[in-house]
């Protein structure tokens, strides 16, 4: 999975769609089919991440920009069920990785030890992504391309008075087209798959192309639709995504 930059603030991710369902069970943040990915993992995962990398003594012990990012529960869960979908689509169609994303790439990126579960989960997930097939660059539709310049405001990366034309002059391009590319190639990798989230995770985005500070550029959704259910989740800060060698 290539990594690359759109117009300097956005990061390249990856992203899956996931098929709705209605199954609920206590303890359970996400289904993948059969496989139940239980709050009890995720706590594990967060826990690990919290105690491998503790806050630094002084503030001054890490430049601007630099701190430790550590994975919210939402992220996690994206995580495990986009490694559970790629393995099952990979098995399924003898899928092979086309090039191997080392925990030492992931964790310079995040900012995390190296020796953190989630880093080792996260370089997995892109060595297994890496073998999904990824056709021809896609264009984007007129209100996707007003849909990423709103996001691009939000994200302050796109100053309020210029105009979806303009803006969209400078964000179509060859990176974009690709991370549409991407999103339709996974869209399609796991249609057959039953993806259900626990409602406390509604809406679920896992982010193909971001902009800086994390607002979503191009993603797609993770099992079903927002929840009116009360969110009661602390989420910490915003992380950037780990950057991944390109393959050509």
């Amino acid at each position: 999975m290539r990594a690359r930059r759109l117009v300097a603030v956005a990061s390249v991710a990856i992203g899956l769609v996931a098929l709705t369902g209605c199954r609920s069970e206590p303890g359970v943040a996400a289904y993948v089919g059969d496989h139940r990915i239980t709050e009890d993992a995720v706590t594990e995962v967060i826990d690990d991440a919290s105690a491998k990398n503790p806050p630094p003594a002084a503030a001054d012990e890490v430049p601007p920009g630099q701190e430790p990012q550590l994975p919210g529960r939402s992220q996690v869960v994206s995580t495990l069920v986009l490694a559970e979908v790629c393995e099952r689509v990979s098995a399924a169609e003898g899928y092979r990785p086309e090039g191997q994303v080392e925990p030492a790439q992931v964790a310079q990126g995040l900012g995390l030890n190296p020796e953190t579960g989630y880093v080792r989960q996260v370089a997995e997930l892109y060595t297994c992504l890496s073998a999904i097939p990824i056709g021809a660059p896609v264009a984007p539709t007129e209100q996707e391309l007003i849909d990423l310049v709103a996001a691009g405001k939000r994200a302050g990366a796109v100053p309020a008075e210029v105009t979806v034309e303009q803006a969209a002059a400078q964000l179509d391009g060859d990176q974009l087209r690709q991370a549409l590319a991407n999103r339709d190639a996974l869209r399609e990798a796991v249609e057959e798959y039953d993806v259900t989230v626990n409602p406390r995770y509604r809406p679920l985005l896992f982010p193909v192309l971001s902009f800086t500070g994390q607002t979503i550029a191009v993603g797609v959704p993770l099992g079903e639709p927002a929840s009116d259910a009360v969110n009661d989740i602390s989420t910490p800060r915003p992380r950037p995504e780990p950057s991944v060698p390109t393959d050509g």
